[in-house]
């Protein structure tokens, strides 16, 4: 670096003011005492440096008689025997969040944040939450930035009305809130958690939430209600009805439960994933003989796991060595195995499961497995 870059101008300083408040602007922002200053050496010249760089050296020198911004300049005097004595610049301090703001160019996006928090603290405050509420302006500010004036007022609008109505239960399009609609609340998810969690101490919304749905076909005739034989019902329903099946089956391929022929006596559920445990409150399945066919890899057998944690007769199809044998050249990899130990698998299912993960996290997809092959399995399961 030459003698002439290495003293620091007025955008030097500009580009050291928008470094630091793009670090620590959030920190202001949670903290209204916050007193920050930035204090920069300029590295001015020696005598022989000036001479070296000429009409650069004064220049630069005048540069800091008004350098743009608001902020102190401290000067030395410097006696050199080849141009006599100087006035030289020698350090910038800027003190303070508005002027620091005004150095780095950020005045206006400044204010606006410490107006919002403001707001926040004057609404909230001193209710022993402050340093809940500090945390979550600290971690949100770039959305609290983000939001207009009126998305602002409906933040307002939510923690007020989820503050006096904790545990409401009401649906989502029923917050008698001006303007308040259930996209906004999706769109703004977590700027709304993490407000209502500082203000209130609660993880949630105290909402009322949309049914979890089990899908599930009566494969059976005599068994369907009213005639009905694809469904789609909330767990609550599913306990009130009592079909008595003989065997149920639970696919976590929800085209295999689609595809599945009519069977004396059997329904079929989709699992939905880790969501399988959720089958244990219908009693009539809990009573069932299960039969269960997910993919053969360490999340299938975790899910296998899961449904025995609830469910006593449970038997799983598809998913042991002979399969993997089979169709060895459908096998792929998976990307994010399971790692945890499951308990309650049989011996062949263990064998099966070690298997994959001896030979570098394996996984056989439910859905490459011929069907006709795989219907063959489950009717005779």
């Amino acid at each position: 670096m030459s003698a002439a870059r290495s003293m620091l101008g007025p955008a030097d300083l500009r580009a050291a003011a928008a470094a630091k408040y793009a670090r620590e602007a959030r920190t202001w922002a949670a903290d209204p005492t916050s007193s920050p200053r930035l204090d920069v050496p300029l590295h001015p010249p020696t005598q022989a440096t000036a001479l070296r760089v000429g009409p650069d050296a004064p220049a630069w020198a005048r540069s800091w008689r008004d350098p743009g911004f608001a902020a102190e300049v401290l000067w030395e005097t410097r006696n050199w025997a080849s141009v006599g004595t100087q006035q030289v610049p020698v350090r910038c301090v800027i003190e303070g969040t508005e002027a620091i703001a005004a150095a780095a160019g950020t005045t206006g996006e400044w204010l606006l944040l410490r107006h919002r928090s403001d707001v926040l603290r004057e609404r909230w405050g001193g209710r022993g939450v402050d340093e809940a509420l500090a945390s979550a302006i600290r971690t949100e500010t770039p959305r609290l930035l983000d939001l207009g004036p009126l998305d602002f007022d409906l933040l307002l609008g939510v923690l007020d009305w989820v503050a006096a109505n904790p545990t409401s239960g009401l649906y989502l399009r029923q917050l008698p809130i001006h303007g308040i609609h259930t996209k906004w609340i999706e769109s703004h998810r977590r700027l709304v958690f993490a407000f209502v969690g500082a203000v209130t101490g609660e993880s949630t919304l105290g909402l009322a939430s949309s049914p979890s749905l089990i899908r599930l076909r009566v494969l059976d005739a005599r068994l369907r209600p009213a005639g009905i034989g694809d469904l789609a019902v909330p767990a609550a329903t599913l306990t009130a009805w009592a079909p008595a099946p003989t065997t149920v089956f639970v696919f976590e391929n929800l085209e295999t439960v689609l595809a599945m022929p009519d069977l004396p006596g059997a329904v079929v559920v989709h699992g939905s994933g880790y969501a399988v445990d959720r089958l244990a409150a219908v009693p009539w399945i809990q009573s069932s003989r299960i039969v269960y066919w997910g993919d053969l890899d360490s999340h299938g057998f975790a899910i296998l796991d899961t449904i025995r944690r609830g469910c006593d007769d449970v038997r799983s199809v598809l998913m042991d060595e002979a399969t993997l044998d089979a169709h060895a050249d459908l096998i792929g990899h998976e990307a994010s195995p399971h790692r945890g130990v499951l308990a309650r698998l049989t011996p062949g299912e263990s064998t099966a499961l070690h298997r994959l993960r001896d030979g570098g996290d394996l996984r056989l997809e439910q859905e490459r497995i011929d069907w006709r092959f795989a219907v063959d399995a489950l009717v005779s399961a």
